[in-house]
């Protein structure tokens, strides 16, 4: 008798166990997925050689590895390393942003199909499906700005998501309680100024600084805060009275040599405008690339700007600014009970109309 209750219990936990198997079954596939590859800012091109030397390639490398904006040197949007169907294997599979020309004569649906976390997470696929060379370079350039736009949202997501597993929570924690909104660093950045209208955060290394400023100020009637002159006079004025430079009467200030470029932007329901340029010191020799984010408070009645700032001479500054930058995409109320990254897997900040 005891033996056949001993069998039951058994059998019993073999189909309990069977059961969670099949009801997880999707779920640890997805957990057990290995961990992409490849540098930061880089995406793997699965194309023909023939099509890569010709229009084709021509139209992915005018979108995907065009000139980065606003950066002191030339540095391409993306770096991108061409592999032949024929030799996309295991190694390749794996890497962080792939996009597969799927060009074929038996193609019916033309058009761009975006996938993530099919060989290794957390990954981009997007896949381009043609029935020729030809309309390979009408569907890309119909959709190319798209999947530069998620691309680079898939590269914040990953500093942002790097940013919550090493989190320093007290910075965060004394920003909701001053401020009350939420701002995710990684740890190394520490607070180097908090005053009720100014916030300068920094990770500062030997030789590169990875910065961020929070500044607010209240909206008045007679004038619009998101034009690019007031926005410009606006930053000036508190980087003079906050940032000072290393030198008696030197400061940080908007380069003038490029005019900073503006956008109306808007991110998981937050619309913001953002501008791009350089800063520079006054009277110094200093300067580098900065974006910014302008928007209205929760009550309407200020403006609050975040701003990323890269200082790094020796090197090349896309992926310093890119990380950084990412900070300000994790920007959520602290009352909200969500983080900057929910969603953010099918969501990416777009360009709305405006200025």
């Amino acid at each position: 008798m005891t033996r056949n209750i001993f069998k039951l219990l058994i059998c019993g936990v073999l189909v309990a166990l069977a059961a969670c198997s099949c009801k997880n079954e999707g779920k640890e596939k997805t957990t057990l997925l290995p961990t992409v590859n490849g540098a930061a800012g880089e995406v793997v091109v699965v194309i023909r050689k023939d099509y890569w030397e010709g229009n084709l390639g021509n139209a992915v490398r005018g979108v995907l590895a065009r000139d980065c904006e606003y950066l002191p040197q030339k540095e391409p949007m993306f770096s991108l390393v061409n592999v032949a169907p024929a030799g996309f294997n295991d190694l390749f599979k794996y890497h962080r942003n792939i996009v597969l020309f799927n060009v074929d004569s038996t193609v019916t649906k033309q058009g761009v199909v975006y996938r993530n976390d099919v060989w290794a997470k957390p990954q981009t696929i997007i896949q381009v499906n043609a029935a020729s060379a030809d309309s390979a370079v009408a569907v890309f350039s119909r959709e190319g700005e798209t999947i530069s736009t998620v691309i680079e949202q898939a590269e914040r997501d990953r500093w942002i998501n790097n940013a919550l597993e090493f989190e320093d929570v007290d910075v965060s924690r004394a920003l909701a309680m001053k401020y009350g909104f939420e701002l995710h660093f990684p740890s190394g950045y520490k607070v180097k100024k908090m005053l009720d209208d100014f916030l300068w955060i920094s990770d500062d290394k030997q030789y590169t600084i990875q910065g961020v400023f929070m500044y607010k100020y209240p909206v008045t009637e007679d004038e619009d805060p998101f034009t690019r002159e007031n926005m410009i006079a606006k930053r000036n004025a508190f980087l003079q009275a906050y940032v000072p430079g290393m030198f008696e009467n030197t400061y940080m200030i908007t380069g003038e040599y490029i005019t900073p470029g503006v956008k109306f932007m808007s991110y998981h329901g937050r619309e913001f405008v953002e501008m791009r340029g350089l800063w520079e010191v006054y009277n110094d020799f200093m300067g580098g690339p900065f974006v910014s984010h302008s928007f209205y408070s929760k009550d309407g009645k200020e403006v609050i700007v975040l701003e990323a700032w890269v200082y790094a001479a020796k090197y090349e500054k896309r992926r310093y600014l890119r990380q950084v930058e990412s900070i300000l995409y994790s920007f959520d109320w602290a009352d909200s009970g969500a983080s900057g990254t929910e969603g953010s897997d099918e969501t990416a900040a777009t360009e709305t109309s405006g200025e």
